[in-house]
């Protein structure tokens, strides 16, 4: 790690430019409008590319369709007009609703129509028109809407249909209509009731911890227990008993954590965050008692800007004062009353980055904070606060004060991106320089070499030891009360820099590092990591066939391997690319993982060796699903194609079988049936198509034909049993992923509004209820059961977490099945007295 490195990881350690002020916001919706438009624009050219084609062979769709009906004719403009249509996505130029999400959205949006280039849309129109005998054939869509007019099922926008084989129901998004065929069980679509499943999900383990961005957020309580905060929720791990709890009353990311002096209560502050319609939600500080988790006082409800970035409590006065700096551009530092809730004083810090704020312990009426080029002496006086800026003089101005304590003597010890401890005092005036009026000013007393690179936390022994964590180094030293070095450890590359330290017993530590980890442990033993995590952007999620054992992967490219009953990391393995999507393979004891370039590996579980490989186009790979016997593999790509291959010697060979050629966009989700025959996909222009694998990957034009089939799996977002998921007005990407419990009796649902849902299943009807939980502090990419359905596993995108919940009431195991799910259906048209339950308030 060089010094630009650390210079780059110090600024994201304070700086709060996840949520913009307003100005900023303004400018990135008025980007993702522009990016719409010029998406827009592409849509539109490609629809008039298709009807010009429709034109040209309308000649001999005449002649074909007058052979079926001989009033086809008469209605064969309306289908050329209505393919071309709703072939082209209508876009609205609708701003977005999240300054964390609106990057996100627009790039896969961007992605999605993206994938419509004009090139390969000019190439695959040219093959068409030389086949045009076989267009039907090669337009299953165009096929069907001629069909639907032929038989008089209504114009395009209705929201019904009636074919004459039997029912169909119309959702829209983004303006585009989704054809989806009611199930031949059903009586009565109408009469269908949707109720809140009688599952429910509650937290039982948090995965991860947050060191890579934020500071001092780790400290161990006298109950034996290590606080800490990932995404929404503070963490209470017992490091001998390996349990957690959850404090989970904040609304969006937490950034901050304190210790109150009697080790018991704890004040915790969290980002603005805004809600699902783009509106801001108010960040605040959170005092709560560490034994019951009851929350104690909320403070600065409406007060703070943007987030909380510091927090201290007094320890003069037993904790009666909590001072907060926020996030906004003044940084903000304000003095609260901790037993009233009310602000005693405020005002501008500076336009620099703070990392840090402290009272004196001896004296609350004296603040301390650093940060970017400076450090401030505070005093607070009958409810005003003034600064004085400590004074480097002759020694070298560090581009950043990353940490301080305070010495036994009272002195201030600073660790800067230097690498030196500072010892800081009080200088008499000097009036001969500065004449009559000079005030004491706080000067440099001594500079002591300590690190390579910076020096990132500070952290005081008992007898008025020391110890400090570095960063370049990874060095952690313990140094005597007059900072003598005495012993020192280099903690393993694997887990970054030290980023901040807590002491257990004044021997044994617990160390927060930058890559996500804590570790615990003493100088004479070594360390070893109690809690690991991720670093970046995660999607890639597999649960195992028949073990508790789960697998992620993301854009940090580590692959890794967990344990659900164990609630540890099993291994992780570093790749040359990052992981997207990844699938166990049920007869053998491998998984597959796809890259971000359209290859694929194949893992050994116990060797982590890479026992086959391949690469299919060149495009990052959306989904890796194994058929239910293991014969087969299907690998989803962006390039709009699944590949097919034959499985064997229990999953460490694969043979190219054939590929699927119909999406005109990339490939989001798949499922295969039962009888591992056929397969059910998404793409990213909302498209449903279906598959007969086992006749050489054949796209089934009749997709009336396959409303009866039963998958294996159903992760796919878009299908009649799963659209009631989906709320009214969503564009496409609100939902990230879904996933059927193996029971068939639920669906959880990963949306990009931080929250987890259970629906019953099936859920075919629109605004279906549904248990909300929250948790995440970012877009929840992915959701997936265990093999027994015992747990839910939901993963974050970049808040780097993974969440555990257990599963509650309902049959349990894998009981139930699809007799239970489609007994449920037809029960339920069938009865038409019954009465909707309300929507349950959020869990």
């Amino acid at each position: 790690m060089d010094s630009s490195t650390n210079s780059l990881d110090d600024v994201s350690a304070d700086s709060s430019a996840e949520f913009p002020d307003r100005a900023s916001v303004m400018e990135v919706r008025l980007q993702a409008q522009e990016d719409e438009i010029t998406l827009l624009k592409s849509s539109l050219a490609d629809a008039l590319r298709r009807l010009r084609l429709h034109d040209q062979l309308l000649p001999l769709l005449k002649q074909q369709l007058i052979a079926v009906n001989p009033g086809a004719a008469r209605v064969l403009n309306q289908v050329c007009c209505s393919d071309g249509c709703t072939s082209s996505r209508k876009l609205s130029s609708s701003s977005a609703p999240d300054g964390r999400h609106t990057a996100n959205r627009v790039r896969r949006n961007s992605e999605k129509l993206g994938k419509d280039n004009p090139e390969r849309n000019r190439k695959r129109l040219d093959k068409k028109a030389a086949s045009s005998a076989n267009l039907l054939t090669r337009s299953p869509s165009l096929e069907s809407r001629a069909k639907e007019l032929i038989a008089g099922a209504g114009s395009p926008g209705s929201r019904r249909g009636t074919y004459s084989q039997g029912q169909s129901i119309k959702m829209f998004i983004r303006g585009r209509p989704i054809t989806m065929y009611i199930p031949s069980n059903i009586q009565n679509y109408e009469d269908l009731k949707m109720e809140p499943p009688s599952e429910k999900l509650e937290l039982d383990w948090v995965y991860g911890y947050r060191g890579r961005d934020c500071r001092a957020n780790l400290y161990f309580l006298p109950s034996g227990e290590a606080v800490y905060f990932i995404a929404c929720v503070v963490v209470l791990y017992h490091i001998n008993n390996r349990t957690q709890r959850h404090y989970r009353k904040h609304t969006d990311c937490v950034r901050c954590l304190t210790l109150h002096p009697d080790k018991v209560r704890v004040a915790s502050g969290q980002m603005a965050g805004v809600d699902k319609d783009g509106k801001p939600l108010q960040p605040c500080v959170h005092i709560w008692d560490s034994t019951s988790l009851v929350t104690l006082q909320q403070i600065g409800l409406g007060t703070f800007e943007r987030g909380v970035g510091s927090v201290a409590f007094s320890f003069a006065d037993s904790g009666a004062f909590l001072c907060v700096i926020d996030d906004s551009n003044e940084h903000m530092l304000s003095v609260w009353d901790c037993t009233k809730g009310t602000k005693h004083a405020e005002v501008k810090s500076t336009n620099e980055a703070v990392f840090a704020v402290e009272f004196n312990p001896s004296d609350s009426t004296n603040i301390i904070t650093c940060g970017k080029s400076h450090v401030y002496f505070w005093t607070l006086s009958a409810g005003q606060l003034t600064k004085k800026q400590g004074i480097f003089g002759k020694y070298k101005k560090p581009k950043f004060i990353q940490c301080f304590v305070f010495s036994l003597t009272g002195d201030v010890l600073t660790g800067d991106s230097e690498g030196n401890i500072l010892t800081w005092g009080k200088s008499a005036a000097d009036v001969k320089t500065l004449g009559k009026g000079a005030k004491e000013t706080f000067q440099i007393m001594r500079q002591t070499r300590a690190h390579e690179g910076s020096v990132f936390t500070l952290c005081t022994l008992q007898g008025g030891g020391l110890l400090s964590g570095g960063g370049k180094d990874r060095k952690i030293i313990r140094w005597s009360a007059d900072l003598a070095p005495e012993r020192e450890c280099e903690i393993p590359e694997k887990f970054g820099a030290v980023r901040t330290i807590a002491d257990v017993d004044g021997e044994e530590l617990l160390v927060g590092t930058t890559r996500n980890a804590i570790l615990r442990g003493t100088f004479s033993d070594g360390f070893v990591a109690i809690v690991q995590g991720h670093v970046d952007e995660m999607w890639g999620l597999a649960t195992h066939h028949s073990q508790n054992i789960f697998l992620t992967c993301g854009h940090d490219r580590q692959v890794c391997l967990w344990n659900t009953e164990e609630h540890k990391l099993d291994w992780c393995t570093t790749l040359e690319e990052y992981g997207l999507c990844a699938d166990f393979c049920p007869s053998g004891s491998v998984v597959s993982v796809g890259l971000s370039t359209g290859r694929w590996l194949v893992l050994d579980l116990l060797t982590r060796e890479v026992v086959s490989e391949s690469t299919d186009g060149n495009e990052q790979l959306s989904v890796m699903r194994y058929s239910p016997d293991g014969s087969f593999l299907a690998v989803g790509s962006h390039d709009n194609f699944i590949y097919i291959y034959n499985v064997t010697e229990s999953g460490r060979r694969y043979t190219r079988f054939g590929k699927c050629n119909g999406h005109s966009s990339f490939i989001t989700h798949l499922d295969w049936s039962k009888d591992g025959k056929y397969i059910m996909s998404n793409s990213g222009d909302y498209e449903i198509l279906y598959w007969d694998v086992a006749a050489g990957c054949k796209l089934l034009r009749n997709r009336f034909e396959s409303k009866d089939r039963e998958w294996a799996s159903y992760t796919c977002v878009l299908g009649f049993h799963v659209m009631g998921v989906w709320l009214e007005g969503s564009d496409g990407t609100d939902i990230n992923a879904l996933c059927r419990s193996h029971s068939e009796r639920v669906v959880a649902v990963a949306d990009d509004f931080c929250k987890v849902h259970l629906f019953q299943y099936p859920c075919p009807k629109p605004k279906a209820p549904s248990h909300r939980y929250e948790g995440h502090g970012s877009h929840v990419t992915n959701v997936c059961f265990t093999h027994n359905d015992s747990h839910l596993l939901s993963m974050g995108g970049k808040d780097t977490c993974i969440l555990q919940w257990r599963v509650q009431g309902g049959s349990g195991g894998g009981g139930g099945g699809a007799g239970d799910s489609r007994e449920r259906l037809t029960s339920a048209s069938s009865t038409s007295t019954s009465t909707s339950s309300p929507e349950p308030a959020a869990t």
